[in-house]
């Protein structure tokens, strides 16, 4: 093991984690938006709007559609408007947020969908607001199944950022290109490749354990 293995892991890690984690938060806020959007806008929704709801459903698949590469490639120009450079863990956050926001959508679309239209048709009944039903009704019923799918979102995320690294965003994905892979270190290639399998593991773990936390506390007995 080379003297700056060590040194290299932890650079490559902190950049990783920082861009997983702020492209988590934007990409969340982007994607429950989508999400329910896509839910209360279609046909026989709590703010049916059909039109609206197509087209957004068309933005999206067209989105999800793009190779993440090229999806970088062509939000290049938005990330140097935004953060004043196109290079570096800061620039991929921009590309990285916009480019799981579409998939986080769909899977928060599915997620809201598991709730049952009794308990919707109850609370509209009971003459709740489209604004009471989303954050007293749709969300809480559906919580563990969203925690479920924003797990699978910054996993998603993290794999996201790997490949960014091969285009100057930094982290572990750019450590395995630059120094793994160019420069013949099977050290270093096989560390990074260890280091995001354990990543991702927690980021699993973590998910699971939130998800199952809440089930317990709702089903657990008085």
């Amino acid at each position: 093991m080379r003297d700056d293995l060590i040194e290299l892991l932890l650079q490559g890690l902190g950049e990783t984690v920082y861009m997983v984690l702020w492209s988590s938060v934007f990409a969340l806020v982007l994607g429950i938006a989508l999400g329910i959007t896509l839910v209360v806008t279609e046909k026989g929704g709590i703010l049916e709007a059909p039109l609206l709801h197509k087209i957004m459903g068309t933005v999206i698949n067209s989105v999800r559609s793009l190779p993440f590469i090229i999806l970088i490639i062509l939000l290049l120009p938005l990330s140097r408007l935004i953060v004043g450079t196109s290079l570096g863990p800061t620039a991929a956050i921009v590309s990285l947020s916009i480019g799981a926001a579409p998939f986080l959508g769909r899977v928060i679309e599915n997620s809201l969908k598991e709730v049952s239209a009794g308990k919707i048709e109850a609370a509209k009944a009971v003459g709740a607001s489209p604004f009471t039903i989303i954050f007293r009704v749709l969300i809480p019923e559906s919580l563990p199944a969203l925690v479920r799918a924003m797990t699978i979102a910054v996993i998603a995320i993290t794999e996201f950022t790997a490949v960014a690294g091969a285009i100057g965003a930094g982290g572990l994905g750019s450590l395995a290109i630059r120094f793994g892979y160019q420069r013949f270190r099977e050290d270093v290639l096989i560390a990074t490749v260890l280091l995001i399998i354990v990543l991702v593991q927690l980021i699993q773990w973590s998910g699971d354990y939130i998800a199952k936390s809440i089930d317990k506390k709702r089903y657990k007995p008085d």
